[in-house]
């Protein structure tokens, strides 16, 4: 997209401007980079499709990994899957063609989706750190704590958790005057990032928006630093090294993922709120590192370090490889 139409629809006075439809700028200031930007997006929703889909289709295919670390690794891709689907294409439009026009309902609708996925991706988070604990801090009651029954509850907790968190901010958002400018300086339709365009109070909006996130960020990474530092105190009372050594390689793989999830999302939350000096297209780079980053390393983090994935993968591509070699036809 030119330049000067972004230019020309930040304009306050822009007498085209339609009061029902948002316009998402894309990476102000770089929208001459915006095809380039385009292909690592490729890159990074294609791996997180083809990750997701495998991780599930291996633990749900595979009836010695239905086992509740691998149940919950199967809700965290069904979320990063449906959190890709939201923002992705949209974003692909705008980095493309410059096809950022979006209705209001459809942007409070992205709005809604994108930050409700990633609380429950904080929720799923925190209950695999928990069987991380029982498993090495009660690994006697582990079978009758994490039952189907509960593991379907966590899951169960996780989808109303972000729902009902998130689900006021549309209907504050819904009651704001939009009189200045109905563009948006982001590549996804970001509750501040709207809010920020509004001319009336928002101070409702800005509160509950930064106790939602507090709440959720604040609450899992206090709960999950808890958790490790039991884990941690559990470990150091085993006598032999070996066995101190295989009980923390089996958070491993939990703790590479929280740090990939948690950190661009503490890095976006506190650049955005307090940042002020950091360049706008900083602060949109990192909202899209937070989101596209995670979903596609998560199911490489988890190929590479757990042994059972990995050897199921390795299984299917041998399958696939022998049936190719032995097909007549090639």
């Amino acid at each position: 997209m030119p330049s000067n139409l972004g230019e020309t629809m930040m304009s306050p006075n822009h007498s085209g401007l339609d009061s029902s439809v948002f316009f998402l700028l894309g990476v102000p200031g770089l929208e001459h980079f915006h095809l380039w930007l385009s292909l690592p997006v490729c890159c990074l929703g294609t791996a997180t499709i083809v990750g997701n889909i495998t991780i599930l289709v291996i633990v749900i295919t595979e009836p010695t990994l239905h086992k509740p670390v691998y149940l919950f690794l199967c809700m965290l891709s069904t979320i990063d899957l449906a959190a890709s689907v939201s923002m992705v294409p949209k974003l692909l439009a705008i980095l493309w063609c410059g096809a950022g026009h979006i209705s209001t309902s459809a942007c409070l609708t992205q709005m809604f989706f994108i930050h409700a996925f990633c609380m429950m991706e904080s929720t799923v988070l925190l209950a695999m750190a928990f069987d991380r604990y029982v498993a090495i801090c009660h690994p006697l009651h582990y079978a009758t704590i994490l039952t189907d029954t509960i593991i379907a509850r966590i899951g169960v907790v996780a989808m109303v958790r972000g729902s009902l968190l998130m689900l006021p901010c549309p209907f504050l958002i819904g009651h704001l005057n939009f009189c200045r400018s109905h563009v948006i300086p982001h590549t996804y339709c970001e509750h501040m990032a709207v809010v920020k365009l509004a001319c009336g109070d928002t101070k409702p909006n800005r509160v509950y928006g930064l106790t939602a996130a507090l709440l959720v960020i604040g609450v899992d990474l206090f709960c999950i630093g808890l958790s490790y530092a039991l884990i941690a105190q559990a470990v150091l009372r085993l006598s032999s090294h070996g066995a101190r050594t295989k009980a923390l390689g089996t958070c491993g793989s939990h703790v590479c993922v929280i740090l990939i999830s948690y950190t661009p999302a503490l890095f976006s939350f506190f650049t955005h709120r307090f940042g002020h000096h950091v360049p706008l297209h900083i602060h949109i780079l990192l909202a899209n590192v937070y989101l596209l980053f995670p979903p596609a390393l998560n199911p490489v983090v988890y190929g590479v370090k757990t042994k059972e994935i990995r050897e199921r993968v390795v299984r299917v591509f041998q399958r696939s490889q022998a049936r190719h070699l032995s097909d007549p036809g090639v």
